[in-house]
């Protein structure tokens, strides 16, 4: 056991040493980080046995998460490493052996300035009530802009934040705000009871860190409209996307009201990558929707696939259209064209507003 944990250790602190993102552990391979979207293996390590992967899984679980691994043949949890930082970690079994993935979270949130977004996202920091939506794959900063956003509000403003996640990924210090971080599983069954439990606890902030079912987004759209402000993550790739997604996850008989209560409730989309910068790093890369009257009659009226033309006219109000972020991006030398074009959903018009 000791061996094992000052082994993990030795590869925790290569990850925050080398600012990876990730680190992956699986037996029959050399440990690997994933630095700058790319995976490179830690020099100097061995090939690692599945004596290796149990062992290591050994020093993260506690005796409840190994019932749970067992039974459930995955479990995830976060695991904090002294004082350097924390890790969301996946414990997962393949071919009958163990694998684990570590996604690093340094201790620090970092400002909405210091990731370098847009300034216009402060302005969801000011909201008071609605829905705002942070969307975009797996592993592309949705979390660390929440978490941005989230401090700015605990930094500004005197409200009660309550925060679901699965697990939790950063802690919070009160500042100005009252914070309760709930863990599913620990603190709350599913997110759907923790946001449910909400409505009694007074808040004036809830962030989810999923919202996986019909359940939970009807429940999150009423509780926009009740007063509160709402932030949730979904695993889609434009504001258009992210509509017709929350619409097309409810029955035909119901997908008429919550698109009225969509088009009264939300306020903004936030859709994001991580793009590997020219000369090294990951830089963020958006398409950000502003829900104004226009926008909220094309939702009501089942005209979402017309957003895209709204959000590139309405630069004037803040909005940004991810080919016109992506071409800005090219034109300052922060990019490589095929990079951009990789992540554009329309190539076409991205070589045309780069004269490419």
């Amino acid at each position: 056991m000791a061996a094992y944990e000052q082994q993990l250790f030795e590869l925790l602190e290569t990850v925050a040493k080398q600012s990876a993102s990730d680190l992956h552990l699986s037996a029959g391979r050399i440990p690997t980080l994933r630095i700058d979207g790319g995976l490179v293996p830690v020099k100097k390590s061995k090939i690692l046995t599945p004596e290796d992967t149990e062992g290591f899984t050994e020093v993260l679980l506690n005796e409840e998460q190994k019932k749970a691994l067992q039974r459930n043949r995955a479990v995830d949890l976060s695991y904090a490493y002294k004082n350097i930082a924390r890790f969301r970690v996946n414990i997962y079994y393949q071919f009958n052996t163990i694998s684990i993935a570590l996604r690093f979270i340094p201790a620090k949130i970092r400002t909405l300035d210091e990731l370098g977004l847009p300034d216009i996202l402060h302005k969801f920091s000011k909201y008071q009530q609605g829905l705002v939506l942070l969307t975009g794959p797996a592993g592309h900063g949705k979390s660390t802009t929440l978490a941005a956003i989230m401090d700015e509000i605990n930094n500004t403003r005197t409200e009660h934040i309550i925060t679901v996640e699965d697990p939790i990924e950063y802690i919070f210090t009160q500042n100005r705000c009252i914070i309760d971080q709930r863990e599913v599983g620990r603190d709350t069954p599913s997110f759907r009871a923790a946001l449910r439990d909400s409505f009694r606890q007074d808040p004036d902030v809830i962030m989810l860190g999923e919202m996986r079912d019909p359940e939970t987004i009807s429940t999150a759209i009423t509780a926009a409209e009740t007063g509160h402000l709402i932030f949730g993550t979904l695993h889609t790739n434009s504001a258009s996307q992210t509509i017709d997604r929350i619409i097309d996850s409810f029955p035909p008989e119901q997908q008429s009201q919550i698109r009225a209560q969509l088009a009264l409730t939300l306020v903004g989309v936030v859709s994001q990558r991580l793009l590997p910068k020219i000369d090294g790093g990951r830089v963020p890369g958006m398409e950000l929707l502003l829900v104004n009257s226009a926008v909220r009659n094309l939702i009501r009226e089942n005209k979402v696939h017309e957003l895209g033309l709204v959000i590139e006219t309405s630069a004037d109000q803040g909005m940004i259209s991810m080919n016109r972020y992506l071409a800005n991006m090219v034109k300052q030398g922060e990019i490589a064209m095929e990079i951009a074009e990789n992540y554009s959903l329309n190539p076409t018009e991205l070589k045309m507003l780069t004269n490419k």
